[in-house]
């Protein structure tokens, strides 16, 4: 697994993986499913606000998902949001572990965080098992929290610390 800045090329690919995906994703993510949708996340990538990745399966160099910190804020308060999403075909298999091993690493290193938060809705019981295989924490729950698939979902949110983290 390696990961990479998403380009313009890899349109095709990214939204077709997405719709391939929906059904998995299906109430969790609404990732980029149109060529429009990916074209504003490939111009949200490069702003200072946001930093996304695209995982790349090396044998192959097949997208398998993204990883995403946005809302970085850095002063004081050194903050972002951390989200991710895998393709169905993928799921499983330890590439969403080891790519967010890897952002942790950046995250904590070169972009100076303090903090990484998660909000995960209750049902998605295997990120929750991940992000407190990786050392997050609960740290409480968000009725209602984030619109999607035009529901509005309940959130767990977890946090993890550069100080709690062990990379």
């Amino acid at each position: 697994m390696e990961l990479r800045a998403p380009r313009a090329s890899d349109a095709a690919e990214y939204v077709a993986l997405n719709r391939q995906s929906k059904r998995f994703h299906s109430g969790l993510v609404s990732p980029p499913r149109t060529t429009a949708a990916f074209r504003l996340l490939l111009h949200r990538s490069r702003s200072r606000q946001s930093k996304c990745w695209f995982i790349v399966r090396r044998a192959d160099q097949a997208l398998v998902g993204a990883v995403e910190i946005s809302q970085i804020v850095g002063g004081s308060f050194r903050s972002a949001y951390l989200g991710y999403h895998i393709g169905a075909p993928y799921a499983r298999q330890g590439y969403m572990r080891e790519a967010l091993t890897a952002v942790l690493q950046l995250a904590f290193g070169r972009l100076r965080l303090h903090r990484l938060e998660a909000n995960i809705q209750p049902r998605n019981r295997a990120s929750i098992r991940l992000v407190k295989s990786l050392g997050f924490h609960r740290e409480g729950y968000s009725p209602r929290y984030l619109k999607i698939a035009g529901q509005w979902r309940d959130h767990e949110r977890w946090a993890l610390l550069r100080e709690g983290w062990h990379g």
